[in-house]
C-alpha cells in the first residue's frame, strides 16, 4: 500500500521536492571535491583509494536494498526528515574528525543517511508530480543540483587550503541543515505504519522475489544498465579526477575551477534536455552524451598539463547530456506509482553497484599500467557499452 499523505503545506508540488536539489548538489559537491583527497591521506595511494571506495559503496548498496523494507515500517516523511538531520549532524562532525578510524566510521554512517535521501527524494516528485511529468521535474532538479554544485568546489578548496581537507564538511553540514528546515517546512504528515514483527528470512526472501519480479518487467533491465552506466563514468571522474590533476603538479585551487567549470554544461543545459527529452523522448541524447563521453576518456589517457585540464571540463558537456535523463528509463517503464516505490529500491542499487565496481576496475588499471590516467580506458569503455545497449533493439 501506498503511503497516503495526511496533510500538505498548500502550494507544495512536485518542483517543490525538485528544488530541494539545490541542498544536495551544495553539500553533495563540497562532500565529493574532497572526498578522495582526504581517503587518499589516510591510505597513501590511488590504488588503495579505489578499493576503500569499492568496499565502502558494497556496505551502502546492501542498504539500499535493505532501504525499500523499511517503507513497511515508516512513513516516507519521517525516514526523510530522520535522514536530512543525520546527514547535517554527521557531516558536521566529519569536519572535526581528528582519527582517521573516527572519520571512517562517520563516513559510513553518513552513507546510510545519504541512501534514503537519494531514494525518498525522487518517490516524492513522483507523488506529486500530478500533470508536470518526470521529465520536466527531473530537468528541474538536476538543474538545482548543479547550481549548488557550481559554488562548491572553489569553497571546498579554500577551506582545504587553509584549514586542512576535513574541515570542508563543516559546509556540508550546514547546508544540510538548511535543506531539513526547508523540507520540514512543508509540513508533511503521512499516515502511521502499524508496528509489524521483522522477519528476517522472510525480508530477505521478499528482497529476492522483488529483484526477480524486477528484472522480468518489460524495460527495466535496460533502464538499469543506462543508470549503471552513467554512474560509472560518475563516479570514476569524482574519485580520479582530483587525485590525478594534484598528482600533476597543479594547486588545490586550479582543481577548485577545474571542477566550478564542469559544472556549467549541467546548469544551461538540465532543463532545456528535460524539454526535449518529454517532445522527442531520452534516447537519442542519452546515446549522444555516452558516446561523446567515450571519445574524451580515450584522449585524456593520453593528455597531459592544461589539455588534460581542458578535457576534465569538456567531457562535462556530454555528462550534461546523460545526468538529468538517466532515470527517465524506469519511470518510463514503471508508470504506476505502486510499481515505481516497489521497484525503486532495485533499480536504486543501480547507482550503488558501480561504486562497488568502477573503483576496483580503476584500481586494477592503475596497478596493472602503472599509471592513474589509466582509469579513462575504463570509462571510454563503459559509455561505448552503454551506448550500444541504448540503440540496440528492444528484447520482446
Amino acid at each position: 500500500m501506498p503511503d497516503r499523505y495526511i496533510s500538505v503545506k498548500d502550494k507544495v508540488n512536485g518542483f517543490s521536492f525538485a528544488n530541494l536539489g539545490i541542498f544536495r548538489g551544495f553539500g553533495d559537491g563540497i562532500y565529493s571535491a574532497v572526498y578522495s583527497l582526504v581517503i587518499l591521506s589516510i591510505l597513501g595511494t590511488s590504488a588503495a583509494v579505489g578499493i576503500y571506495v569499492a568496499i565502502y559503496s558494497a556496505a551502502m548498496m546492501l542498504i539500499t536494498m535493505f532501504a525499500t523494507e523499511t517503507y513497511k515500517y515508516f512513513s516516507k516523511a519521517n525516514i526523510f526528515y530522520v535522514s536530512m538531520l543525520s546527514m547535517a549532524v554527521l557531516f558536521f562532525m566529519m569536519g572535526f574528525s581528528v582519527k582517521d578510524g573516527t572519520f571512517i566510521a562517520l563516513d559510513y554512517a553518513s552513507g546510510i543517511a545519504a541512501v534514503f535521501v537519494g531514494m525518498i527524494l525522487p518517490l516524492f516528485m513522483s507523488d506529486f508530480s500530478k500533470n508536470i511529468g518526470m521529465e520536466k521535474l527531473s530537468g528541474r532538479y538536476t538543474l538545482w543540483v548543479n547550481t549548488g554544485a557550481l559554488f562548491a568546489p572553489m569553497i571546498a578548496m579554500f577551506f582545504a587550503s587553509n584549514f586542512g581537507e576535513r574541515s570542508a564538511f563543516l559546509i556540508s553540514g550546514v547546508i544540510y541543515f538548511f535543506g531539513f528546515l526547508i523540507f520540514k517546512n512543508f509540513r508533511i504528515i503521512q499516515e502511521d505504519k502499524k508496528a509489524k514483527k521483522i522477519n528476517p528470512h522472510k525480508t530477505a526472501r521478499a528482497l529476492w522475489d522483488n529483484t526477480v519480479q524486477y528484472f522480468r518487467t518489460k524495460g527495466m533491465t535496460r533502464a538499469y544498465l543506462v543508470s549503471f552506466g552513467f554512474r560509472f563514468l560518475a563516479n570514476m571522474r569524482h574519485i580520479y579526477v582530483p587525485i590525478i590533476v594534484i598528482e600533476n603538479g597543479f594547486t588545490k585551487e586550479t582543481l577548485g575551477w577545474v571542477l566550478t567549470l564542469g559544472i556549467i554544461p549541467y546548469i544551461l543545459l538540465a532543463e532545456p534536455l528535460g524539454r526535449l527529452a518529454s517532445r522527442y523522448g531520452s534516447k537519442l541524447w542519452l546515446a549522444i552524451g555516452f558516446i561523446l563521453f567515450a571519445a574524451f576518456s580515450f584522449w585524456a589517457v593520453f593528455a597531459t598539463g592544461w589539455t588534460m585540464l581542458l578535457i576534465f571540463v569538456l567531457w562535462q558537456i556530454p555528462g550534461a547530456f546523460i545526468e538529468p535523463l538517466s532515470d527517465l528509463p524506469f519511470f518510463d517503464a514503471a508508470k504506476e506509482k505502486e510499481k515505481r516505490a516497489k521497484f525503486f529500491g532495485t533499480f536504486r542499487t543501480s547507482t550503488m553497484l558501480p561504486r562497488f565496481i568502477a573503483p576496483l576496475v580503476g584500481a586494477g588499471f592503475i596497478i596493472f599500467f602503472g599509471g592513474t590516467s589509466a582509469v579513462w580506458i575504463t570509462t571510454g569503455i563503459m559509455g561505448l557499452l552503454s551506448a550500444w545497449i541504448l540503440l540496440a533493439p528492444a528484447r520482446k
